[in-house]
């Protein structure tokens, strides 16, 4: 084989290598997620269960009481209005800073997500991990209403996701944020933002679901699924 040839071959190769790794990411690497790359079937049946009442939360900037306030909508649903837990829908539309809620902890240490956005604790420390992830208790808690270390006080999003709340993912805000991870020297040398945003997308929180863009889906959650509006300010 002549030289150009197998360099032309070689080239070949190594677009389709990046081609198929790029499909293997959720959502893809590309700075804007086209409709091809989007797994809009995993995103329906998601948020598409039947249910008798819908709920969105509209998540920007991290703050963490909005998990309580989930928490708390999910009670007055279910034990004050009296509709069957399994028929609530609930979404969390994370974008934005808060997209960080469905970051693994890998991707917290590797990219210092919590240095970078000086996200700190009550206690003013800089937090390290992903501290909004795991249960406040442990599953063995007591489930009766008026415990306070049970089930139904539990903020954490897993435990939140066993209640049937579904966490997204806003795919442009990890691109944006891969490529200031980039510029602020959090991400390791050599990484290109489609390198960040990859590994970044491979290793979300179980059950996050990845779409194209927040603020989009908003629209879309309320317009076709009814889901109704709520923030916290």
């Amino acid at each position: 084989m002549q030289r150009s040839a197998f360099l032309t071959s070689a080239a070949v190769a190594t677009v389709l290598a990046a081609t198929a790794a790029s499909a293997d990411v959720p959502g893809g690497t590309d700075l804007v997620e086209v409709q091809g790359s989007f797994d809009e079937k995993a995103f329906i049946a998601a948020i598409d269960r039947p249910a008798d009442i819908r709920q969105l939360w509209d998540t920007v900037a991290l703050r963490p009481g909005v998990l309580n306030n989930i928490k708390n909508s999910l009670n007055t649903l279910q034990f004050g209005f009296g509709y069957d837990p399994k028929r609530i829908g609930m979404v969390a539309v994370n974008h934005g800073p808060s997209v960080t809620y469905t970051y693994s902890d890998y991707v917290w240490t590797k990219y210092g997500i919590g240095d970078f956005f000086d996200f700190r604790d009550a206690n003013g420390n800089r937090i390290a991990g992903n501290i909004f992830y795991p249960r406040k208790f442990p599953a063995s808690a007591p489930r009766g209403l008026e415990a306070e270390n049970g089930l139904y006080q539990d903020s954490g999003i897993s435990a939140l996701q066993e209640r049937g709340v579904v966490f997204l993912t806003c795919h442009t805000a990890v691109e944006e944020q891969s490529r200031l991870l980039i510029k602020a020297g959090k991400a390791p040398a050599g990484m290109s933002a489609a390198d960040v945003a990859g590994d970044i997308l491979s290793h979300l929180i179980p059950g996050a679901v990845v779409v194209p863009g927040g603020v989009g889906t908003l629209a879309v959650l309320q317009h076709k699924y009814g889901y109704t509006y709520a923030t916290v300010q």
